[in-house]
């Protein structure tokens, strides 16, 4: 197919367009700054400029990644999250079911799912995330604009059709954290692929997974995170003693983390469930955990990407 792929310049736009290409698509990417994988220049909320690329590539399926995100709230005002995450998507959404696509995936967020009373994690149990969580609160901006988008995408498959796939991706992310920095940003990624992140290799590969399934889909939203270990019954005893849990699914993670000079969540507040993913759309992630452990056993590279120093391709210097 011939796919226009908005973000192709961003941290998953890298990894996803050689997975699409190396699959026989031939992809087209969008975004405001310049990539090895960006063939056009521009903002999908211009519409002017999304309805020539259509006409000019003879696209054929949308994969949206592109937008603000929760760090860029900081660099950027309300009105652009609502031009470039809720108007770019009703753009691309009306440029699709008029070319007559038959399928459509946008990467949302879990973080639209964390209201701040789950932020703050005052209960005394561990929420227990899934597509059936609710009511939907989001926190910030972003996540307003996020779950607006995703309902602009049920509109599209309910009035017109279009076969669209939401995949709220958890973090993913190569950067330090920009809230928590108690540990170490390996010790800190290592951790939460216990129960909210997946690499970013595992992201991509989800969302061709959503590409080949969107007509039997028809609409859905999934949760895409490394697979947890944990149960719902878990949930009181994460919150109260996260190690103890731990220790009962991997035995020598305490041995393994003090080898290493890290540290096992003492407390864990929320954990996403990704089996929908699993049996609806045939996806699970290759890396979790137990992936980590294994290669600290044997004293392997980290089945993650980590680096501090990365910057956003359109907060570079002379971009925007």
């Amino acid at each position: 197919m011939r796919i226009l792929l908005t973000g192709s310049s961003g941290w998953l736009g890298r990894f996803l367009a050689p997975l699409l290409r190396a699959n026989g698509h031939a992809v087209t990417g969008l975004d405001i700054a310049p990539g090895a994988d960006t063939d056009m220049i521009g903002s999908v909320a211009d519409r002017a400029l999304v309805d020539r690329i259509f006409a000019e590539r003879g696209i054929e399926s949308v994969i949206h990644g592109g937008a603000l995100h929760k760090p860029d709230i900081a660099r950027y005002p309300a009105q652009a999250f609502i031009d470039v995450n809720v108007t770019g998507t009703l753009n691309l959404l009306e440029a699709a079911t008029a070319a007559g696509h038959d399928r459509f995936v946008f990467t949302s967020t879990t973080s639209l799912m964390i209201s701040q009373a789950i932020r703050d994690e005052a209960g005394e149990a561990a929420v227990w995330l899934d597509e059936a969580s609710g009511p939907i609160e989001p926190r910030n901006i972003y996540g307003v604009t996020k779950l607006a988008a995703e309902q602009l995408c049920r509109l599209a498959w309910l009035n017109d059709g279009l076969n669209c796939v939401v995949l709220r991706t958890s973090r993913f992310f190569p950067e330090e954290d920009d809230t928590h920095r108690a540990l170490s940003g390996e010790n800190m990624k290592a951790n939460e692929l216990l129960h909210r992140r997946l690499t970013v290799e595992d992201a991509a590969r989800a969302h061709l997974v959503a590409l080949e399934k969107a007509p039997e889909i028809g609409f859905g939203s999934f949760i895409v995170s490394a697979q947890t270990p944990f149960s719902r019954e878990e949930c009181a005893a994460l919150k109260r003693d996260a190690p103890a849990v731990i220790a009962r699914h991997f035995p020598d993670a305490f041995e393994l983390y003090r080898a290493k000079g890290w540290e096992l969540p003492k407390s864990i507040g929320r954990v996403y469930d990704a089996a929908l993913a699993g049996k609806l759309l045939g996806f699970r992630c290759e890396t979790d955990f137990g992936t980590v452990l294994e290669s600290l056993r044997r004293k392997a590279a980290l089945p993650f990407a980590h680096d501090p120093d990365y910057i956003s391709p359109k907060e570079e210097p002379g971009v925007g």
